[in-house]
């Protein structure tokens, strides 16, 4: 059972500016942090946390003011994503996929679509989850009078029994047509399967999920009028969206490790009994790795903030993204993926020399920090990012949209 320490948010004074929200994230974070370690021993479902998210107002960023949402953007929700990550990783992941669930509807749906879903999503607090697996064989849509019926299975549903409603997605009978659809997550056919058994981000409730004719009405079908889906390039911002979703977290759990590690090393390392020492926070090459870590950290902070506020221009007039302005954000993204894994795994790996033998205890809990990097940067093979940034600098290629890309 969930530890979290319960706060009372309504007496605090409401966030306003996107500063007050990041540090209302990193309240949240300081909540989260007293127990991360026994909770990710535990791997218990994480409805407390939830519920904390829900409180803290973090699941309303990016709703509309109007209907009791903050009214934040893109580069806002990310920079609260890593804050929440310094704490807990696990958590971290499961409000970014909710901004990005959340955030779906715009994404590919109309605007009588999105403003529906946004309107009832700030004014409910919902919790977002999500069942799309691109690397699953396709969910299969059918039409019966005016519903859709989804069936199938994915292998992966993160947030899946601490959401309200997910987004579903398949294709249908018989096509290569896709559709999304938003459905409460206690809908008739949707099972969700205790599976998820990794040895990181053990707490986003990412098992497997089954479609058993799942129904909803034609008129969520994201994105269709009069059962005709109305493309725009827009579409396809959804891969570097999320994969700075992913930095965020990754770059969070980085800064997680180093702020832990940090304090471990002044309170409980011992210096090295030859090297003449008294702190082992006085040892050279103790200082020389927290320095370099710091520093690598640092460069690559900078430059997600950078792209995420160019990416935040995109959002800002979506019907004039074009093919050639969404290419060259994913190449800048791709480059800014690539260096937030090598260093995190870097920072997570690294921490044990500057902190000793008895920080692997158990107890301490400093291992969770690799073990969630190390999981969900397997999630798309980080050369093929790489692959994208050197095809552009060689070739002017810019990557073509898919599920990855």
């Amino acid at each position: 059972m969930s530890t979290v320490t319960p706060v009372d948010w309504q007496a605090r004074p409401a966030p306003q500016s996107a500063e007050d929200w990041v540090t209302r994230a990193a309240e949240v974070a300081t909540v989260l942090a007293t127990d991360a370690a026994a909770r990710d021993h535990a791997g218990a479902t994480p409805y407390a946390e939830v519920q904390l998210l829900k409180e803290s107002g973090l699941v309303t960023l990016l709703g509309p003011t109007e209907h009791g949402g903050a009214g934040q953007d893109w580069p806002t929700a990310y920079r609260v994503v890593r804050e929440v990550s310094k704490a807990d990783g696990s958590i971290g992941q499961l409000l970014g996929y909710h901004y990005l669930w959340n955030w779906a509807a715009r994404l590919v749906g109309t605007r009588e679509q999105w403003e529906h879903v946004e309107a009832e999503a700030a004014r409910n607090r919902w919790f977002f989850g999500g069942a799309v697996n691109p690397r699953d064989a396709d969910v299969v849509v059918t039409e019966d009078g005016d519903d859709l019926v989804f069936t199938g299975r994915k292998s992966f549903s993160t947030g899946s029994k601490v959401s309200d409603v997910t987004v579903l997605e398949g294709v249908f009978e018989g096509t290569d047509q896709h559709v999304f659809a938003i459905v409460p997550s206690d809908s008739d056919g949707l099972t969700f399967h205790d599976d998820w058994d990794n040895i990181g981000q053990r707490l986003t409730e990412s098992g497997g999920v089954t479609l058993d004719g799942v129904r909803t009405p034609w008129a969520s079908a994201a994105g269709y009028v009069d059962k005709e889906f109305q493309p725009r390039v827009y579409n396809t911002l959804n891969v570097p969206t999320i994969q700075l979703v992913f930095v965020s977290f990754y770059l969070g759990i980085a800064a997680g490790a180093l702020q832990t590690a940090a304090t471990y090393t002044r309170e409980k390392a011992r210096p090295w009994l030859h090297g003449g020492h008294e702190r082992a926070t006085d040892e050279p090459y103790v200082i020389d790795i927290y320095g370099d870590l710091t520093a690598k950290l640092w460069a690559v902070e900078a430059l997600a903030d950078a792209v995420a506020a160019e990416g935040q221009r995109l959002h800002e007039e979506p019907d004039a993204v074009t093919e050639q302005s969404r290419g060259e954000f994913e190449v800048r993204v791709a480059a800014v993926k690539a260096r937030a894994t090598d260093v995190a795994l870097e920072v997570s790996s690294r921490i044990f020399e500057v902190t000793g033998a008895r920080s692997t205890a158990s107890s301490e809990g400093l291992d969770r920090f690799w073990r969630n990097v190390r999981t969900h940067t397997l999630h798309d093979p980080v050369a093929y990012k790489r692959r994208e940034v050197g095809r552009w600098v060689l070739d002017g290629e810019l990557p073509e949209p898919t599920w990855y890309s």
